[in-house]
């Protein structure tokens, strides 16, 4: 009998995304604009905070950005101010509660918050304050924040943000919004984007650029890592709360999360992902007759790669962009119904032909093995695999949502290498994984007739990573923070932490 059927979705996925508004008469409006350019970075709920420099007025629900803010529930956010937040769970339950902002009234007064990121120690963390009398409302890692910020003895708000802050390991990009201010802060190894824009007198902060561009905002800089911004009517103010950090950029914000259009860590997305498409053709060269890219987050890499090989691009596949979570398949099944809804083949551009075909990441691989399918159904002669980032090893702590180790193919148990001779042995220098699968038994698994990743040298050369300054745990298993072994971090003295004055910038308006 038909049914319905949970799609599934063999992608990483986008961790969280944040607006903030000061000082303009339509705040909430423009929030909600910025979210809708950020909706890639979250589709599971959205939120907007605004103040009135009285009161703060809350709506969020489940769904996405233009779905739930229609405009009735636009004129309930009144003032110059907003922040707003759209999500996808990457640490607590995908439920109402979790959805953020997070409103709270406490002695430092009323104010919210919303945070990209994950931080590895939050369950000890929220253990210790359960312990303490604190009482959670939600299972987000982020509330752990919220708490420690209540219970600070700063006597103001930068100063138990800071104190706060300074107690926890991770990942944060964070907006907070008061009655009268708004705080922007990110974390001291700059894991998640963040940035600063000005619309006339208005003060614009976002996870990407590309909302700026939707809002009609110009780009003034980065939020730098460990600093905060303090924003009010007499201006912005730059605060050092955190020492510094080496930097640990998230690499796969350039590999697939961010907008191609945006400027991330100082880079265009879309140069960075053409980069490594050049770079893979050069490291996997194979005669074909089109290069077709995995639509849409290969796109930009299948063009590089046929730039450099010669070889013509071709929107062999074409992508349905209103596809839903779930769907009634009919009564008899049709196999590989879900990647079906979401790719269709253009026969007369694949029939007869030698495919390139050019995809960002494999996860767990299920997916890919049935596009290759789909493919070759369509009249491919031959179906060559190019990836534009190295062999997925090992999950992120870091405001990503990944799988578990055993669920990422290049590193499931379940197939081991074949065994090393000594001279093998000794050629690794220690780092070799007997758990990771070889590229030869992934390509095996995917039915293609070749695979090729393209390097960790590469994919740092095309981001221009010169200085080591971008996290790539995920493809190493070495991570700057380690989830497994947070401990505790003793510096929560409960005095107001230190604030180093950086800039002060008077307001326009």
């Amino acid at each position: 009998m038909s049914g319905l059927i949970q799609i599934e979705n063999d992608r990483f996925h986008d961790h969280c995304g944040v607006c903030g508004v000061f000082g303009h008469p339509e705040a909430a409006k423009l929030a909600y604009l910025g979210l809708y350019a950020l909706q890639h970075r979250g589709q599971e709920s959205a939120g907007i905070v605004s103040s009135d420099g009285h009161e703060l007025y809350l709506e969020k629900a489940m769904g996405l950005v233009a779905d739930i803010f229609q405009p009735e529930v636009l004129a309930r956010l009144p003032g110059e101010a907003a922040l707003g937040h759209t999500r996808y769970s990457t640490a607590g339950d995908t439920s109402l509660m979790n959805a953020q902002p997070i409103v709270i009234d406490c002695n430092k007064g009323k104010l919210a918050l919303g945070h990209n990121g994950n931080l590895p120690s939050a369950a000890k963390w929220r253990r210790t304050l359960e312990h303490r009398g604190s009482i959670f409302q939600s299972t987000s890692d982020t509330e752990v924040i919220v708490h420690l910020v209540a219970r600070s003895q700063a006597r103001n708000i930068s100063g138990a943000l800071a104190d706060a802050l300074n107690q926890v390991e991770g990942a944060y990009s964070l907006l907070v919004l008061t009655r009268d201010e708004m705080y922007a802060l990110r974390d001291p190894r700059g894991f998640r984007p963040l940035a600063l824009g000005k619309l006339n007198g208005a003060w614009i902060v976002a996870s990407e650029t590309c909302a700026f561009d939707l809002l009609g905002a110009t780009y003034v800089r980065d939020i730098e890592p460990g600093e905060m911004l303090r924003i009010n009517k007499t201006g912005i103010e730059s605060l050092r709360f955190a020492t510094e950090k080496p930097l640990q950029h998230c690499i796969f914000e350039h590999v697939y999360f961010a907008r191609p259009d945006s400027l991330v860590f100082g880079r265009v997305v879309e140069q960075s992902r053409e980069m490594l498409g050049r770079l893979l053709a050069r490291e996997h060269p194979v005669d074909a007759d089109v290069v077709v890219p995995v639509p849409d987050s290969g796109v930009p890499a299948a063009v590089g790669y046929a730039q450099e090989s010669g070889v013509p691009f071709r929107m062999g596949l074409i992508r349905n962009h209103y596809v839903g979570r779930t769907f009634i398949e009919p009564q008899q099944a049709i196999r590989d119904f879900g990647v079906k809804l979401k790719l269709n083949p253009v026969r007369g551009l694949l029939q007869g032909k030698r495919v390139v075909l050019v995809d960002d990441s494999i996860v767990r691989g299920t997916t890919s093995r049935k596009i290759v399918h789909l493919v070759r159904e369509a009249g491919a002669t031959e179906v060559h695999m190019r990836i534009s980032c190295p062999p997925t090893i090992s999950p992120c702590y870091y405001g990503v949502d990944t799988p578990t180790r055993e669920e990422l193919i290049a590193a499931d148990d379940s197939l081991r290498r074949p065994r090393l001779n000594e001279a093998e042995l000794e050629a690794f220098e220690g780092k070799f994984d007997p758990r990771q699968r070889t590229v030869e038994e992934i390509r095996r698994y995917l039915g293609a007739d070749s695979l090729g990743y393209v390097s960790l040298e590469n994919l740092r050369r095309a981001v221009e990573d010169t200085r080591g300054t971008y996290c790539t745990s995920c493809y190493t298993g070495v991570y700057p923070v380690d989830g497994s072994q947070a401990e505790l971090d003793s510096r929560g003295s409960g005095q107001e932490a230190p604030l180093v004055e950086i800039q002060a910038v008077p307001n326009e308006r």
